[in-house]
């Protein structure tokens, strides 16, 4: 899934949920269930997501949505194997990069 943020520090709960097509209330949602995201809060309850806790939540959204696991079996994938499927994750939005490229690439020929 390729994901539309710009590079930067933090990540509003809005931007994070229009960049993958799901309610805030979802993100708040796996925020208690998955001890993988942990945004960091402001003192006024604002929620700041680091580019980390994009990617765990780009792994999560890949095994729940894409996948179309149930939460125990997301949350026993995550703790099983969370090192393999982060590399694999990495590699596949590397190739979807790489193929965006020459898709340019054969459309400017």
């Amino acid at each position: 899934m390729k994901i539309n943020l710009p590079e930067k520090r933090y990540y509003s709960i809005g931007e994070v949920a229009k960049a993958f097509g799901v309610n805030t209330s979802l993100l708040r949602y796996w925020e208690k269930e998955f001890k993988q995201i942990q945004p960091k809060k402001k003192t006024s309850g604002i929620r700041k997501f680091t580019p980390g806790d994009i990617e765990n939540i780009q792994l999560i959204h890949h095994l729940l949505k894409e996948k179309g696991m149930t939460i125990d079996g997301a949350k026993n994938q995550l703790s099983q194997s969370q090192d393999a499927d982060k590399i694999k994750l990495k590699l596949l939005n590397r190739l979807e990069k790489i193929k965006a490229e020459l898709t340019a690439l054969r459309d400017n020929l």
